[in-house]
Parts: C-alpha cells; structure tokens; sequence
C-alpha cells in the first residue's frame, strides 16, 4: 500500500531534519549520522 500525501510530506520533512543535522556534525560523527539516513532510506525501501 502507498503513502498518503501527507505522509510524504511528513516522511520528508524527517528526512530533510535529519540531513540538516548530520550536516552541522563534522568528521566521523557526521559519516555515522549519514550511514544511519542511508541504512533508514534503504530499509523503507526493502518494507
């Protein structure tokens, strides 16, 4: 079954905060925060 609009939308908005936050981090913090978006981003395409 697929997303609603808005539950893009909220689904986005998630995204772009969690990329505005691994994007203030430096050095290894900020490789491990967007490791962890990946690894997010592929298993909700694998559900």
């Amino acid at each position: 079954m697929g997303m609603t609009d808005s539950q893009f939308k909220a689904f986005v908005r998630f995204l772009i905060d969690a990329l505005k936050d691994a994007k203030e981090e430096a050095g290894e913090k900020k490789d491990q925060k967007l490791d962890k978006i990946l690894e997010n981003l592929q298993s909700s395409l694998e559900d």
